[in-house]
């Protein structure tokens, strides 16, 4: 992996979360990667994790903007921090998140394990 590859999947799941799409996210990933989105629950396991996963979460938001800056890229990882804006559907609330993706890659540029640390500000 280099860092425009990284550059370019960062950006696809940037469009894919402003977009809410599950299945346009769930393609970034291989059929059996983890995603943690913490750590300390369980991942939602292959892409049909993912996209239930992801449909659940974006579900709820609106008005998605992301943007994402490469910190490092190895051989087959890449490091990011990530900022989201969203309004939360049910209450109508901004909401501002920020944190760090830990994506490890395969050589057809899917994502083999994801894993992402992140903060709310109030």
């Amino acid at each position: 992996m280099d860092r425009e590859s990284f550059e370019n999947w960062l950006d696809a799941y940037g469009k894919a979360w402003e977009s809410r799409d599950p299945q346009a996210a769930a393609r970034l990933f291989t059929d059996d990667a983890p995603y943690y989105e913490t750590p300390f629950d369980e991942p939602a396991r292959a892409r049909e994790g993912i996209s239930e996963y992801w449909a659940g979460a974006t579900g709820s938001q609106r008005d998605v903007s992301f943007s994402s800056e490469v910190l490092a890229v190895t051989e087959d990882r890449g490091i990011a921090r990530w900022k989201v804006d969203f309004t939360r559907l049910s209450s109508d609330t901004p909401v501002k998140l920020d944190g760090i993706f830990l994506v490890q890659m395969n050589s057809d540029g899917l994502c083999t394990e994801f894993r992402e640390w992140w903060h709310s500000k109030k």
